[in-house]
């Protein structure tokens, strides 16, 4: 017995010996790879000073003025092409800026980033636009890009011209009362009811008094809400996990917004369903096959195998298309009448561009002939979209190790090109800061590289929707600045806002002065 306990005792102490030498050799391993790790991605150029919770984000400043020239000064003196950021002490992040390194990436067909253990910065918007397009990944990316690229062909696009000048009649109207007080108006309010009622009506055939309701629709304010919400839990690792955030305020604030805009896009999904069913989808015949309106195709979509898309599916690409169709028009807008506003020697030359087109008409209607005569709006409008990028920044996820301006980043990092300070980098541009529409006069172009001014992204994974934008800003911006001739509240300052759209912090205020065309 003595002699049986003895050896149950020296088995058990050899057991626990053991299994005490293997956790600490993993745990040596485990040391040991992060610091290799670590020392992969902190040859890279970036912030040194490193916070054991935060990682290198407490230096930054914020999604605002400061934090636009904090990176604005790292890339101009520290890290021209390429720099290293810490989101929490384990999680590294390259940012690219520079035509040579960010190529690499958009020629590419890397997939959106998605967290194994903690939310990715896509992740965070999934509980909002679920596995849409812009979210969406491999297969599933690739068949709705399939099933929806038929809706902005050609030919659906050029009908849209009529409803944006329509939807222009109703703020043209609102920016004239307001010049009838000989007050100032907020731009962002009246741009972003416009862009949503267009949306609304080119991709939804729905039709809404958005932009008679008042100034703060609760769409915008929630998509407002929901934008800086997911903005602010991107910059804190302490609440990258879903099981912390959502029992948060900010968490269950996201959440209530959530629930607001799926119940919008319900109801816009509903509405058009009983249409559909009721008399058939809408077409339009282009002389060789019937096309489909953008809700339409995704109600009667059918893939290779006969499946249409569930109606989560459904709901997930209209609520991307509900935000990507009229947030990023709107911040694209507002900040070129910001331009024009703020340099009348080019407001007035674009105004004499558009009276010339418009001469000898009884209706100041943009149409659809009109649109490649817009020459030298075309150009401010280009360089109000570099000089105030609408989307600041788009991110993807190496799938395979790759070597970036000579430095080795390895597959599973996340990478972000950073499209703000591409079209400020004074490694490529002369002038960054300054608005200098003439930049993208076709012999400047020339010089450029392709690479250097990508707003709507490209390679395959490009914004689907770029037409349309361009086609819808063109037209009210050009009835706008037809109209009127606008002027800056010189006593209001205006400071830029970076989120998933570059936004203001406090609006841009301005007059409207009625002007008689040449």
């Amino acid at each position: 017995m003595e002699g049986s306990s003895f050896n149950a005792a020296t088995i058990l102490n050899t057991i626990i010996i053991a299994s005490l030498g293997y956790l600490t050799v993993k745990c040596i391993s485990g040391i040991l790879k992060f610091l290799k790790f670590r020392r992969i991605f902190n040859a890279i150029p970036g912030e040194q000073s490193f916070n054991p919770l935060f990682g290198t984000l407490h230096k930054f400043p914020g999604p605002n003025e400061a934090g636009i020239e904090y990176d604005f000064k790292v890339m101009q003196d520290v890290a021209p092409k390429i720099v290293r950021v810490w989101a929490g002490p384990f999680l590294p992040v390259i940012i690219l800026h520079h035509p040579d390194t960010v190529r690499h990436l958009l020629k590419s067909s890397e997939p959106k980033p998605r967290g194994q253990y903690v939310s990715g910065p896509y992740d965070m918007g999934v509980p909002w636009l679920g596995e849409g397009l812009l979210i969406a990944n491999g297969a599933r990316w690739a068949r709705s890009r399939r099933l929806l690229t038929p809706a902005f062909h050609f030919d659906i696009l050029k009908p849209y011209i009529s409803i944006n000048n329509q939807s222009s009649n109703v703020l043209l109207n609102k920016i004239t009362e307001h010049s009838k007080t000989g007050k100032t108006f907020e731009v962002f309010n009246v741009i972003s009811l416009c862009a949503l009622d267009i949306i609304l009506r080119c991709a939804f055939s729905y039709t809404s008094n958005c932009q008679t309701v008042g100034e703060n629709h609760p769409y915008i304010q929630a998509v407002n809400n929901l934008t800086t919400l997911w903005s602010d839990r991107s910059l804190n690792p302490l609440l990258y996990t879903d099981f912390v955030y959502f029992r948060s305020p900010s968490g269950r604030k996201f959440l209530k917004a959530c629930d607001y805009v799926h119940q919008v896009a319900e109801e816009i999904i509903e509405s058009r369903r009983k249409v559909v069913n009721e008399n058939g989808p809408t077409t339009q015949d282009n002389g060789k096959k019937k096309i489909l309106d953008f809700l339409d195709i995704l109600l009667t979509a059918r893939d290779e195998d006969g499946n249409g898309l569930t109606s989560l599916e459904i709901r997930n690409e209209v609520d991307t298309f509900l935000f990507e169709g009229h947030d990023t028009t709107t911040s694209g807008m507002s900040w070129m009448l910001y331009h024009m506003a703020k340099h009348p020697e080019y407001q007035t030359r674009v105004q004499e561009e558009i009276d010339a087109i418009l001469k000898g008409r009884e209706s100041d209607n943009i149409l659809w002939e009109d649109l490649p005569k817009l020459e030298y709006f075309s150009l401010c409008l280009k360089e109000s979209m570099r000089n105030r990028t609408p989307v600041p920044f788009i991110e993807r996820e190496l799938t395979k190790d790759i070597v970036l301006d000579g430095y080795h980043v390895p597959k599973g990092t996340f990478v972000a090109v950073q499209l703000y300070n591409l079209c400020h980098n004074p490694h490529v541009w002369e002038r960054p800061l300054d608005y200098y529409p003439e930049r993208f006069l076709a012999e400047e172009v020339k010089a450029q590289d392709p690479f250097a001014y990508v707003p709507f992204s490209a390679g395959p994974r490009n914004c689907i929707g770029q037409n349309f934008a361009m086609h819808e800003m063109k037209v009210v911006l050009a009835r706008i600045l037809h109209r009127f001739t606008l002027r800056l509240d010189e006593d209001h300052v205006v400071k830029m806002k970076s989120m998933a759209v570059l936004r203001t912090e406090t609006g841009i205020m301005m007059y409207a002065t009625p002007r008689t065309p040449a």
